[in-house]
């Protein structure tokens, strides 16, 4: 039996890995990806999950934008498994590398599918173990040091528990496809790599982004049959003033 293994708390991004070539690189994808696919997105309450060191909401429209988060620069301070938000009060999570890096993961996912409105946007990042970084996590030596220490989840293994949760993933984008390089001379020899990785081997990105949208079955209302069918009228026959007197006798 494999077991899997979990990080024991929820563990955000280290500002020095941040300010590596590699951060750089993911943070720069992700930033674009989410700024487009978000730019358009209405309502009235948006929230991003963890990594307050990039506003992922910047470009969105909706105008109360929070970050949460169980520790730095956030707007609200919380645990991710009880999010203080009124159920069906947000349009909009953005959770960038929140799954990975948390032991109580479903929990997390079933308090942002209590607090979305339906039909409400989940946009979901994280490392994909399916590629050269996911490898490179597998085969990790030394420091145990982010973003190394996370248990990361494959694509069909998240959509199965949004599925669970009923939510349908509309939209899925890999990216980042160059090894993961320390050195940015490096990272650029092998940029080649983001328009070949996206049209022979898309699913082998380094990251994905995951868009998920809130669906809530309509319910249908059986009524009991009230009326009830009427018997049908006897047919009525013409007769003559004869016959009626003949059948008065």
């Amino acid at each position: 039996m494999i077991v899997e293994e979990l990080p024991q708390m929820s563990i955000p991004p280290s500002d020095d890995w941040l300010a590596t070539e590699q951060g750089r690189y993911i943070m720069a994808w992700e930033q674009d990806k989410v700024d487009a696919l978000i730019a358009d997105q209405f309502g009235y309450n948006a929230l991003q999950l963890g990594s307050p060191q990039h506003r992922f909401l910047a470009k969105n429209r909706i105008p109360l934008r929070q970050v949460v988060g169980e520790s730095g620069d956030v707007d609200v301070f919380c645990d991710l498994r009880e999010l203080p938000f009124a159920t069906n009060s947000v349009d909009l999570v953005v959770m960038p590398h929140v799954l990975e890096f948390h032991a109580d993961r479903h929990q997390i996912l079933r308090e942002v599918e209590r607090i979305l409105i339906a039909e409400g946007q989940l946009v979901i990042t994280g490392f994909n173990p399916l590629s050269l970084w996911g490898l490179r996590q597998r085969l990790r030596m030394g420091p145990d040091e982010y973003p190394l220490n996370g248990g990361y989840i494959s694509v069909l293994r998240l959509k199965d528990w949004l599925q669970l949760l009923s939510f349908e993933v509309d939209r899925g984008i890999f990216g980042c496809y160059a090894p993961p390089c320390a050195q940015e001379r490096w990272l650029k020899r092998w940029h080649f790599m983001e328009a070949a990785g996206n049209r022979w081997w898309s699913y082998a990105g380094g990251v994905y982004l995951l868009r998920a949208v809130k669906r809530v079955r309509g319910m249908r209302l059986i009524m009991p049959r009230w009326k009830q069918q009427s018997l049908p009228a006897k047919a009525l026959t013409a007769i003559t003033q004869k016959e009626f007197e003949d059948r008065g006798q």
